[in-house]
């Protein structure tokens, strides 16, 4: 799936416009404990956290993520997205919940990339 139909499903607001959101999103993993992401995630997906610290893009850049996406209309620090910008990895604000929006998103035909799974 593409991230701008992604990021079109999930209501997000771009908050990294200088980035390039066509990039193809294999998967999704949603996590606030980023040992649960780095234990359990596989790359060339899309996490989903209510997590705006700096660690989270940390987090993603080492597990070969392609996006974040904040829930509940969460906001990173500055020198998160600073960060994200330096490691080219678009960060996206939804209004949705972590529940609603990994559902709408598997409805969708987004597969989970957490643990194992291959479905």
């Amino acid at each position: 799936m593409n991230l701008k139909e992604i990021i079109t499903i999930c209501q997000g607001e771009i908050l990294t416009p200088e980035l390039d959101t066509n990039v193809n999103i294999h998967g999704g993993c949603c996590a606030d404990l980023m040992s649960d992401v780095l234990a359990y995630s596989r790359p060339r997906a899309v996490l989903i956290t209510g997590l705006t610290n700096p660690q989270v893009v940390r987090t993603a850049q080492i597990a070969d993520f392609r996006a974040i996406i904040f829930i509940r209309g969460k906001k990173p620090q500055p020198e998160t997205v600073e960060i994200a910008l330096h490691e080219n990895i678009p960060l996206i604000s939804s209004p949705l919940g972590m529940f609603e929006l990994s559902g709408i998103l598997h409805d969708a035909g987004l597969k989970s990339y957490e643990g194992n799974d291959t479905n």
